[in-house]
């Protein structure tokens, strides 16, 4: 990962975090995407700042993402039950970024019960699923389809609940997974693992759910 040239999106959020300290730590060139760069507080000199709002400003998006060798995507809805099609604008400007300027490697943090991973899910999580989640999963989902279309190369990770837990890279990974009770998996491997996808192929266009 030695010199890899990444833009994150989502970068002050707790996953963001993550990724950004752990691609930093592996020697990558790190440029984060923020609305608000006063909420970025780590610092280090491969480490640059892009301000702007992914869900409308699409020449800022572009631009940020000409020259990178990979994108990711750690934007989420935070605690917010409603999305206003948060992801869905999101995704559509990063995805046109990346066709108009030729970049294809795209890895999109999604979450466990999104489409078709609802299926694996135990009873009582998809009930939960359906009262609270309902609005914001089926954003992911509408989301997701558009790259499933798309030319580019990209991985979308489902992690189960997630944890400030430490990074253990112990952990299980599959397209499909059966869970029992309420899985939980930590921020720093998810981070992990999809830092490792941008030197392993093995879910190329696929998907990965993430368990502990």
């Amino acid at each position: 990962m030695h010199g890899k040239k990444i833009l994150v999106f989502g970068a002050t959020g707790a996953l963001g975090r993550q990724i950004l300290r752990q691609g930093l730590e592996a020697g990558a060139n790190v440029t984060a995407f923020v609305r608000d760069p006063r909420r970025l507080t780590l610092t280090h000199e491969n480490l640059r700042t892009v301000a702007g709002d992914a869900t409308c400003d699409r020449e800022t998006v572009a631009a940020a993402i000409r020259g990178q060798d990979a994108v990711i995507s750690a934007l989420g809805n935070g605690t917010s039950l409603r999305t206003d099609g948060l992801m869905q604008r999101c995704l559509l400007a990063i995805r046109l970024g990346m066709q108009n300027t030729y970049v294809k490697r795209l890895i999109v943090t999604s979450a466990f019960g999104v489409g078709e991973s609802v299926n694996d899910a135990p009873v009582l999580m998809r009930v939960l699923y359906r009262l609270l989640m309902k609005q914001v999963f089926e954003d992911k989902a509408a989301s997701e389809d558009q790259l499933r279309s798309s030319d580019l190369d990209w991985t979308i990770v489902y992690p189960v609940m997630l944890t400030n837990g430490p990074r253990t890279e112990s952990y299980r990974v599959g397209e499909k997974m059966a869970l029992n009770g309420f899985a939980t998996i930590s921020r720093a491997d998810v981070a992990d693992f999809i830092l490792k996808q941008l030197g392993d192929r093995s879910f190329l266009r696929k998907t990965a759910v993430v368990s502990s």
